[in-house]
């Protein structure tokens, strides 16, 4: 090792060594700007704390508090259209979720909690546990030892039911996998088995491999290539998913509990159990609180569920406004960043280039200043996440207390997190702590989460920092100067070695996780590809025969008038004749205005709606919405799908699911000029084709081909509606091509 003088650190710590190493920074903005702008309160504070909350933005906080202040928000058990508002919102913010992990509602469930632990109980209190006994080996409960404290309390629910638990250590989990088979004349078991495991570990931010979730259900891992039955896998993805983009389409685990506040940093108390569709109907409840029930009697045992997953384990009132604020948590966090991938990108950098320089610090005597307790040395994004765990120690190679060292960052304004992290697994084997040893600790008078840090000159726990996306290189650079000035013997040494790893450190990549922020359609996912609308068959409406009681006869009245209606609640556009498109008459309720929130405005809400007179010019394909006495605007009647500035969401059309092409920041600034509040149109997604429902809940069987036709006829001032293909039992239209 050569001896360099503590400028030579300095240099090191520069900005420019940082981005000559090839790290990926920042979101195309100044980030000292994005700091000063959202993150005012931690001016002269270095957050090292981001696993354990990352920090809200103000902007966030804003736009949470504009939307409360405009809008009423009722009770969602409630119908009023206070309640109702709530409800399309809350309902809004589902799809927010499931379009961020790259999934759907056809796919998976959101089941909102008070955070991940309420998630992991109600999968630990309603899972189907099947008891050992003398004839069958019951349900198995398997856990990798590196998993948080609220994942291994699940054993205290399933020991009280004679189930079995096998706590497993990453390395067996692939090296003791086999391919399932099964014998002749075996039959298939049933039984249910559950294995936990996290995404990322909350203790030293190794990421664990995704593709386990397919491996265990599919019984060619371990342990469930050796017990038959049913293998669900629930992934804890509460650290994961802050600073990684996690894709269910390809990694279906069938439960997986987020927290919210680790994603935004607020609200706090709120978290989510993402729950497969497909794994649902195992789950059994036995309490039942309010706004679950479908039916029940209080003078017998007679109850029915709702039969909607959310409803049945969303007992009481949700958390129905901090549900709201999540919206403004994902437009904020796409506004500030990007992607996800963005903030993987610029985390794990800051985290590889903090890790690689706290590696090659040494004292005088040649020792190293840090043990970092990791299973990699930060080279791949797959592989390690933005959490550097560590204890650093003395020039005789003794472990510093770690309370000794926090109460000396908090001194310089530096927030890191100490101890074991509610992981002691994790904790036991870095820090190589026996299980006589947690227990003589015990005895000794060590407790988890106190500041006893050496028990008989061993640690109990250890250091941890964590980087967010607001995190800089200047805190890197705080850290860095933190250790070197109060822990260093000095004069400094750099390990040359570690030192070179720095300087040939391939660039970061992107992880194979990375997903869309867009769901496919469904009739994209059964084509593989973009399918093309028919060509519209022009054809104009004549005459409805139907009688005075609604059945066909011979008697005929002529329709005099034709209208559509572009943009729902808005008013009529009268035509003449007009093509048919595959649902009916073409442009024909396509577009919407949608609050900030993306909940569809209706006349109830807004009447001035019925005020906006929208006009469909076939021949310039456009859509021109205008007001009188205000000048018109203009949007495109088939948006470009290819723009990268595109934005994409779900909606939903009297309670029916839509996806939906957003018409861009012009529009939208018309719209809420003229009706005083933040709104935005929408349009349906040419592709998507629309499931409606009518009648009482039931849905009207059609064939592919057949659309709902809705014609007007002012002279007895009602709407007939009919099929295409002439099936609608009440009335017949005649349509004669043109």
């Amino acid at each position: 090792m050569d001896t360099r003088s503590l400028q030579d650190f300095q240099d090191l710590c520069t900005f420019d060594v940082f981005k000559s190493f090839g790290h990926y920074y920042g979101y195309g903005v100044d980030q000292q700007a994005l700091i000063d702008q959202e993150f005012k309160r931690i001016k002269g504070v270095t957050y090292l704390d981001h696993a354990g909350t990352t920090l809200f933005p103000e902007s966030l906080i804003k736009g949470f508090h504009d939307d409360i202040s405009r809008n009423v928000y009722g009770n969602p058990h409630s119908h009023n259209s206070s309640s109702r508002l709530t409800h399309d919102t809350v309902e809004s913010v589902r799809y927010k979720i499931l379009a961020h992990f790259n999934t759907s509602p056809e796919d998976y469930s959101v089941i909102f909690t008070s955070g991940c632990t309420a998630a992991l109980k109600l999968v630990a209190d309603t899972f189907p546990w099947k008891p050992m006994s003398n004839k069958e080996p019951g349900s198995q409960f398997c856990y990798l030892t590196d998993n948080h404290t609220s994942v291994v309390g699940i054993r205290g629910a399933t020991a009280l039911q004679g189930v079995g638990t096998i706590s497993v250590s990453p390395r067996e989990v692939e090296t003791r996998a086999r391919k399932k088979t099964q014998t002749n004349g075996e039959e298939e078991c049933s039984t249910p088995h559950l294995f936990c495991y996290p995404a990322q570990s909350n203790f030293s931010g190794r990421k664990y491999s995704l593709s386990y979730v397919k491996g265990i259900q599919s019984q060619q891992l371990y342990p469930a290539c050796e017990h038959h039955g049913q293998w669900f896998v629930l992934l804890d993805a509460a650290c994961f998913v802050s600073c990684s983009p996690l894709d269910l389409s390809q990694y279906p685990a069938d439960f997986v509990p987020i927290s919210f506040y680790k994603m935004f940093g607020f609200p706090t108390g709120l978290g989510a159990l993402l729950v497969r569709n497909e794994a649902a109907e195992v789950l059994r409840k036995t309490y039942f609180g309010g706004g679950t029930a479908a039916a029940y009697l209080v003078e017998e045992n007679y109850f029915i569920p709702k039969p909607n997953l959310a409803s049945r384990f969303e007992d009481g009132t949700i958390s129905f406004l901090d549900i709201i604020s999540l919206h403004h948590g994902f437009e904020t966090l796409q506004k500030l960043t990007g992607s996800m991938t963005n903030i993987q990108l610029h985390t794990f950098g800051l985290a590889r280039y903090t890790y690689t320089v706290l590696s090659c610090l040494c004292h005088s005597n040649g020792k190293h200043v840090a043990q970092i307790y990791c299973d990699n040395d930060f080279q791949s994004i797959a592989e390690q996440g933005a959490i550097i765990n560590f204890s650093l120690l003395d020039c005789h190679g003794r472990t510093v207390g770690y309370s000794q060292v926090d109460k000396m960052a908090s001194l310089f304004n530096i927030h890191i997190r100490t101890g074991c992290f509610c992981n002691t697994g994790a904790c036991q084997h870095y820090l190589a702590i026996s299980n006589q040893n947690v227990k003589s600790n015990l005895h000794a008078g060590h407790i988890c989460g106190d500041n006893i840090d050496l028990v008989d000159g061993r640690p109990t726990g250890s250091l941890r920092v964590s980087f967010g996306y607001m995190s800089s290189f200047e805190d890197c650079q705080n850290f860095l100067r933190f250790v070197v000035n109060c822990f260093v013997d000095k004069p400094l040494i750099l390990d040359q070695t570690k030192l070179a790893k720095l300087n040939s450190a391939a660039p970061i990549e992107p992880s194979s996780s990375f997903h869309l922020t867009s769901i496919p359609s469904d009739q994209q996912r059964h084509a593989n590809g973009q399918i093309n609308s028919p060509s519209p068959d022009r054809m104009a409406v004549s005459e409805v025969t139907m009688s005075k009681d609604g059945k066909k006869d011979g008697s005929s009245c002529t329709l005099t008038n034709l209208f559509i209606f572009p943009v729902k609640s808005c008013a009529s556009f009268e035509v003449t004749e007009w093509p048919l498109g595959p649902q009916g008459l073409l442009y024909d309720r396509l577009w919407m205005v949608v609050n900030e929130n993306g909940v569809c405005l209706s006349q109830k809400r807004e009447p001035k709606l019925c005020l906006i007179q929208p006009v469909v010019c076939l021949a310039a394909n456009t859509l021109k919405l205008q007001i009188s006495g205000s000048e018109a605007i203009t949007v495109p009647l088939d948006p470009s799908l290819e723009k990268s500035d595109l934005r994409t969401s779900q909606s939903k059309v009297c309670g029916d699911r839509v996806q939906t092409v957003d018409c861009g920041e012009e529009v939208s600034a018309w719209l809420s000029e003229f009706l005083g509040k933040p709104c935005r149109l929408i349009r349906q997604r040419p592709e998507f084709l629309r499931d409606m429902k009518f009648g009482q809940g039931k849905d009207l069987a059609r064939a592919p081909t057949e659309s709902t036709l809705t014609v007007s006829t002012p002279s007895a001032s009602v709407v007939i509606c009919c099929h295409i293909n002439l099936t609608m039992p009440n009335a017949h239209c005649k349509l004669l091509p043109i």
